[in-house]
């Protein structure tokens, strides 16, 4: 009886183990020998201590198989999330939840013109594109043991990759870089209830003649539900300004070489954004950053040349408001009459519910968006509908085209070539080589409007702010071996008052590219340890221009007092051992509430950020604006600061407890890596979480951007997706780090082994010894 007794106390510790260890074999095949078919001459995969792979192949083609192999063994589950999401299919999987999101890309139509993609790319192209494709379902039919673990919570297997489900990650990130969507429609909201004279003091400098847009079409856009529309779009819609790269001549650098550095900054997910790979072939050597999905290094350098990207933050998308025929509603209005609506239907499957269908209109402009902020049929009542255009759902862009003959560029002139097929998003390329040249190209297709400048809707049906073309490719933001020996940037203004074109007007503070160009005067010879200083620098421009403003106070309680005194002897640096960086974050934040939610409303959230610009501008010039107007009583800046300074130490209090010591910086921003899956699934989302005390804030070069308006406010959920560092003069020691780890699977050891790394701005090589082992891929 005892032993019954015992067997039945075990078996469920039996049955988890036996699940896991099963679970385990999801685990990639990282030594041996395998037969595929597709192949045309043998490839080895030989993996660092890191899990980092390094692909030994005789061609393109078979190179971009054994990639496509590599991010199915470790990625898998990642690349299926990222297809169905830009095909509008996750609800086939998570239900009613993911309906808004599937309708959304559905209506714009992005795996539509991912399809439309594969015709316009070259020969070679499609050829290394349909290897992928091979390559991964190569996994797929020979794969041994599991899938991982998702899969089997969800009841599901993955299907077979095409080349349309590799082109639509480019169409993803274009959407949610390219873009100023999100702010088009929050700057419509708001010059509704605002004065031109109140928006010049919320978007600093604000042209005097902005909201002229807005004013003209105002009864056309009165009956439209803005806010529903802009909470029906997906949050990761940008802008998102986060991104540093610089790079110094041979004069400039300690080897007598070029060094190019580059740390783009995106949300932190797990897994990472990036796969780090290197990949050789007889004619070709390509090192860096790889994105699961994508035969393409999208982040790195050949044996020749290296580059880096910076978001340029151009506006390439506009709203336009179109007038519907009042005397049929199938037709809307433009200038030469009215015209009928393209319409089509789409059907998404739902998980536990049944098909919904829908009806999507289309304009001359493009998709209407309009229908989003209603139900599931158009509103053939409402006089006007918003419609979105935008460079990259145009039916001719050969986007991936670039990112391979960058790729394969030996020289200055090949790597400009081959920008020339750049569509979106604009991105500040940096560029240099081992002959000692060094550049900077921002390509893409930006519109030329008619009139405006795309900052709110315009009126589609005048054709007087219609896009006439595009700023000609040479006349786009470049330079060459400038006089100076460097170039920044960092999401900040890259042309001057006199360039003749119009890029954008989202540029972020220039902060970080004022600091970068003070370190590198500090350091004016570089070398890889001076550039990761700088890559690991925390200081805030933003806090030491702001705090001689804010300290101006009688503190209002002994608290208060104790918190001034921390803020005056504060180094202005955002460390995670430091309490000072979270006592400016709260007193920042509350400041930022108390000026501006009683005039924004119910546009408060949308608009809540740290604006710096906006509270000096404030603090100096409008102090107006430090009146509460919902209590009778005038309110001063003075006042307004004590307040919200009170408000955030009893919100620090609450959190945090009462010593103030213990309210470090690094308690309250933790670096948050979500797994989007395991995150929603109870119990287990506390055992996946990822998540390390790290540095940096708002404004600071080692950037770590904290969502204000949320439930974890100071939390990091962007930054560093990337560190790489690349001297010309030593190209294979190029420096790399992504995080949480290489691997997508939870079960793997590399799915957050880097993350400490990360944190503490270590580097690591690529092709280093093959301690994790050597696979062998062959034809038959």
């Amino acid at each position: 009886m005892r032993r019954r007794w015992l067997g039945l106390l075990l078996l469920p510790l039996v049955l988890v183990a036996g699940t896991l260890l099963w679970l385990r074999s999801s685990l990639p095949l990282s030594s041996g020998h395998l037969t595929l078919e597709g192949l045309t001459a043998p490839v080895s995969i030989s993996r660092d201590a890191d899990g980092i792979p390094t692909i030994a192949a005789q061609n393109d083609r078979d190179a971009a198989f054994a990639l496509g192999f590599v991010h199915a063994q470790d990625r898998l589950f990642q690349m299926d999330l990222m297809r169905r999401a830009g095909a509008g299919r996750l609800s086939e999987w998570f239900g009613s939840a993911t309906l808004p999101f599937d309708r959304f890309v559905r209506t714009i139509g992005v795996y539509r013109a991912a399809e439309r993609q594969y015709a316009l790319l070259s020969p070679e192209l499609r050829a290394a594109l349909d290897a992928y494709a091979a390559g991964v379902n190569a996994y797929l039919a020979h794969r041994r043991g599991a899938l991982p673990a998702e899969y089997y919570l969800l009841n599901a297997s993955p299907e077979p990759w095409k080349p349309a489900d590799t082109l639509v990650w480019g169409k993803l990130v274009a959407l949610q870089l390219a873009g100023n969507l999100r702010q088009e429609l929050l700057h419509a909201r708001l010059a509704q209830h605002l004065t031109p004279e109140e928006l010049q003091i919320l978007y600093p400098p604000y042209p005097t003649d902005g909201p002229v847009v807005v004013s003209s079409a105002a009864a056309a856009l009165k009956d439209l539900p803005l806010g529903a529309i802009e909470d029906a779009l997906p949050p990761f819609l940008g802008p998102a300004f986060a991104s540093n790269n610089w790079v110094v001549d041979g004069k400039h650098s300690v080897s007598g070489k070029p060094l190019l550095a580059n740390d783009p900054h995106l949300g932190l997910s797990a897994p990472s954004f990036w796969y780090l790979a290197r990949i050789e072939t007889p004619s070709l050597t390509l090192a860096g950053v790889t994105a699961p999905g994508e035969p393409f290094v999208v982040l790195g350098h050949n044996q020749r040349i290296a580059w880096g990207f910076t978001n340029t933050e151009s506006d390439v998308e506009d709203l336009f408001i179109e007038r519907v025929d009042p005397a049929d509603a199938s037709h809307y209005l433009t200038p030469g009459g009215n015209a009928p609506f393209t319409t089509r239907q789409e059907r998404i499957l739902v998980r536990g519910g049944p098909p919904v269908v829908f009806t999507v209109r289309e304009t001359r402009h493009g998709p209407v968006i309009s229908d989003l902020g209603g139900g599931y049929a158009p509103n053939l009542a409402a006089g006007t509908v918003l419609a979105l255009e935008a460079t990259f759902l145009e039916g001719d862009d050969p986007t991936p085209q670039a990112l391979w003959g960058m790729n394969r560029a030996g020289n200055w002139n090949e790597f400009r070539a081959a920008l020339r097929d750049f569509v979106a998003p604009e991105q500040n390329m940096v560029y240099a080589d081992i002959d000692g040249n060094i550049g900077f190209f921002a390509p893409a297709r930006v519109p030329i409007r008619g009139k405006g400048d795309g900052w709110m809707p315009a009126p589609g049906w005048s054709g007087d702010y219609d896009w006439k073309g595009y700023i000609p490719f040479d006349a786009l933001p470049s330079a060459f071996n400038p006089p100076s020996g460097r170039i920044v940037s960092a999401n900040n203004k890259i042309v001057p008052e006199s360039y003749p074109y119009f890029l954008g007007r989202g540029w972020d503070l220039p902060n970080r590219a004022l600091r970068i160009n003070a370190l590198l005067d500090r350091t004016p010879q570089q070398s890889p340890d001076a550039s990761a200083a700088i890559q690991a620098d925390t200081l805030s421009l933003m806090a030491r221009d702001l705090l001689p403003l804010m300290l101006a106070i009688k503190p209002p309680s002994p608290l208060a007092a104790k918190a001034l005194d921390r803020l005056k002897a504060w180094n202005d640096r955002m460390d995670r051992d430091d309490v000072a960086p979270l006592l400016f974050a709260a007193w920042l934040r509350e400041l930022n509430r108390s000026l501006f939610a009683d005039r924004l409303g119910d546009a408060f959230e949308d608009y809540w950020g740290m604006h710096p610009d906006v509270i000096r501008l404030i603090l100096t010039k409008h102090p107006d604006w430090c009146d509460d107007r919902a209590t009778p009583r005038v309110e001063s800046c003075a006042d307004q600061l004590a307040a919200s300074l009170g408000r955030a130490l009893d919100e620090l209090r609450s959190r945090y407890g009462n010593d103030m010591s213990e309210w470090r910086w690094g308690r309250a921003h933790q670096a948050q890596f979500t797994n989007r899956f395991w995150a929603n699934v109870p119990v287990l989302r506390s055992l996946f979480a990822t998540t390390i005390p790290a540095d940096g804030g708002y404004d600071t070069i080692d950037r770590g951007v904290t969502p204000l308006a949320s439930a974890e406010p100071y939390a990091d959920v962007l930054g560093p997706s990337l560190r790489m560092i690349v001297d010309l003069g030593d190209i294979s020691g190029a420096r790399f780090m992504i995080s949480p780890g290489e691997s997508g699977n939870v079960l793997s050891p590399h799915y957050e082994d880097l993350m400490l790394s990360w944190r503490d701005d270590a580097y690591v090589t690529l092709g280093g010894a093959p301690v994790g082992g050597t696979l062998v891929l062959a034809p038959p």
